[in-house]
């Protein structure tokens, strides 16, 4: 790994974060009747824990144990010289996830809004479906899903990114959640304007209420269902949705954003938004062009 671009990404993954949350707390005690404030104070400010979460995601290990006890324990970093042991710094994660959060949601607000858009979702397992009756760490939070390889327990992800690959809009959800819920769907893409591409799981009634709020959806259609002629672009379009897949599958092995050893929600809440936060500072990301060459065709086009 480049030492040098190594600090380079520290340095600008702590400036986001501080110069984030510190905006946040002015908004905060300006807006909140004074009450009474902590008086002991963190070795490490909530900045600080947020970067060392991300910056794990980004060094590709899988067990954060070892990144931890290797570059950040205590004395033994010169960025975090205050850094705690291992054991305390697991109880600063779970204060820290309301701030990834926050951090999450702001970085897919200043993504940009080219109008092109692409939904999916990507399974979240925590344990073998076979052992969802024994456990513990998600009852009550996880449920049993199916995809397109099988049933699994756990939670669901779904994206929305624009035709940079940056993400735009995400929830997570159990397993048991349906991709085109109406809930679901208005929550993910309030506010967008344009044409959103997704798989044929997102068929749904709401076409006709995005379209009057200026979103239009596009998806292939069943083989049960009419053929509907298509234009060039939107056949285009559909070509294109298969990115999304690459996104995921970053996410999933490059920033670990689902593993089966997680020991408390709140914590593994923390460590799937570090994830996807991390993605949001990749160079490099794939993107497509949604320009090409001239075809004229007809395709099974819903919406």
């Amino acid at each position: 790994m480049d030492v040098k671009a190594t600090e380079n990404q520290l340095i600008a993954v702590y400036c986001c974060a501080d110069d984030l949350l510190k905006s946040f707390e002015n908004y905060r005690s300006r807006n909140q009747s004074s009450g009474r404030k902590p008086t002991r104070v963190p070795g490490l400010i909530a900045a600080e824990v947020c970067t060392i979460l991300v910056m794990y995601q980004m060094s590709g290990m899988k067990t954060f144990e070892y990144f931890y006890r290797q570059y950040y324990e205590r004395g033994k970093s010169r960025d975090f010289p205050a850094a705690p042991t291992y054991e305390r710094f697991l109880e600063l994660v779970s204060r820290a996830a309301p701030c990834l959060l926050l951090w999450a949601q702001y970085l897919c607000a200043v993504a940009a809004r080219g109008g092109i858009y692409v939904i999916d979702s990507k399974k979240l397992e925590v344990c073998h479906p076979r052992r969802e009756r024994g456990h513990k760490v998600f009852k009550g939070l996880a449920a049993k899903g199916k995809s397109s390889t099988g049933w699994f327990y756990g939670f669901k992800i779904h994206l929305v990114i624009n035709h940079l690959c940056e993400i735009v809009a995400f929830e997570f959800t159990p397993a048991n959640v349906a991709d085109n819920n109406h809930q679901l769907l208005g929550q993910l893409l309030g506010g967008l304007k344009g044409t959103c591409v997704g798989d044929k799981g997102y068929l749904t009634t709401l076409f006709a209420e995005f379209l009057d709020k200026g979103l239009r959806l596009l998806t292939k259609s069943k083989s049960n269902m009419r053929k509907l002629p298509a234009q060039t672009a939107d056949v285009r379009l559909l070509n294109k949705r298969a990115i999304i897949e690459t996104v995921n599958d970053l996410l999933a092995s490059v920033y670990d954003i689902e593993h089966t050893r997680h020991r408390k929600p709140t914590n593994a809440l923390a460590h799937m938004l570090a994830a996807l936060i991390a993605y949001q500072f990749q160079d490099g990301k794939p993107r497509f062009n949604i320009q090409g060459k001239n075809q004229n065709r007809t395709d099974k086009v819903a919406a």
